[in-house]
């Protein structure tokens, strides 16, 4: 069977991310539903430039960054919250290469 990219942590990780990445959907499924501003097509073109590059750009730096957290909670050592700066700390759980 193979293993999932994000697991349920993970996710709650990147919820941060998902909520400007839903805003930014509405409104341009929005826009396209309802032209509030006229017909100019250059004002047009730019309000979807503004809104579809930042959308397009989140999402990639969402996956990326949630691969990174992915991998780093599968080969990294497990601390307790907070215990990483603790001196002498002691891992709960270490993953072998």
């Amino acid at each position: 069977m193979a293993t999932k990219v994000f697991d349920r942590d993970t996710l709650l990780d990147l919820t941060v991310n998902f909520v400007p990445l839903f805003i930014l959907l509405f409104f341009i499924v929005g826009y396209a539903v309802y032209d509030p501003f006229g017909i100019d097509s250059m004002a047009r073109n730019l309000q979807y430039v503004l809104l579809t590059a930042p959308f397009v750009l989140l999402s990639i730096l969402t996956y990326l960054s949630g691969k990174a957290i992915s991998t780093a909670e599968k080969s990294d050592p497990v601390y307790m919250p907070g215990g990483a700066t603790v001196d002498d700390a002691e891992p709960i759980e270490e993953h072998e290469e």
